[in-house]
């Protein structure tokens, strides 16, 4: 991005709460609650409550900040058990959803709309049914230019964790790629489609024009509310997402 021209962004961070699980075993690791400010002109806006996700895989490895996520809310309470907090497996079967499928049901409610099976599961919200929302929209606003766009939000290989809740529950972390593609018909050759400002930095090749199609993906991280499988009427809840451009091409 620097070499690009274009602004990094910048942090400068609060106080931390550290949320240590008591595994045995690795993967290893643990989640951070911090008050996060992004500077501008060097200084600090409004704090934004931000949970970090630190992970390594192995012994000989460093710790990876392998996830983060800004709350929209409170953080609800996690459970504690003599200091260290409860991890949920990716398998516990009594939650709502299972952690290790919770994406995937969000991504089915993005992919096809309030009518997809996956709202008796997943609450409306900016990332689920907004989500979808924006990009009907975005869809219909390249059709109209004779374009056709598409976008799938599908599985990334972040690491899928859970942290028991004090109320029942657990508070769950997973990643998500939001992959979006505009193209003239056919992949047929026509006047040249705009590349999302956000991607003109890190094309596969510097100065790409999408005479065919333009391919920009994002990468999400999502943190958020599984409520126990008895609880009536209870869906998941996502409470804190990051996202950022992955990967943008143009031909």
């Amino acid at each position: 991005l620097a070499a690009q021209g274009t602004a990094v962004t910048r942090y400068t961070y609060g106080t931390p709460v550290y949320y240590v699980p008591a595994v045995s075993s690795f993967p290893q690791w643990f989640v951070v609650s911090v008050p996060r400010h992004t500077l501008t002109d060097g200084r600090p806006g409004p704090a934004a409550s931000t949970l970090m996700l630190f992970a390594r895989a192995r012994k000989t490895v460093n710790w990876t900040l392998s996830g983060m996520a800004v709350l929209s809310g409170p953080l609800p309470k996690i459970a504690l058990d003599g200091g260290y907090a409860v991890p949920a497996s990716t398998v516990d079967q009594s939650l709502l959803l299972r952690p290790d499928v919770a994406g995937a049901t969000q991504a089915a409610l993005v992919d096809d709309g309030p009518s997809s099976p996956a709202a008796q599961a997943v609450a409306a919200g900016p990332q689920t049914t907004g989500l979808y929302a924006a990009q009907a929209a975005q869809a219909a606003a390249q059709q109209r230019k004779g374009l056709q766009y598409s976008w799938l939000l599908a599985g990334a290989s972040f690491p899928q964790v859970g942290l028991k809740l004090a109320g029942g529950g657990a508070l769950v972390f997973y990643g998500l790629y939001l992959n979006t593609t505009n193209e003239h018909g056919n992949l047929a050759a026509g006047s040249p489609i705009p590349v999302p400002a956000a991607f003109s930095a890190i094309l596969t090749t510097p100065n790409e024009v999408g005479y065919h199609a333009v391919f920009a993906n994002w990468a999400i991280q999502y943190a958020a509310i599984d409520p126990p499988a008895t609880a009536a009427g209870a869906k998941l809840q996502i409470i804190g997402w990051q996202s950022g451009p992955s990967y943008g091409h143009a031909y």
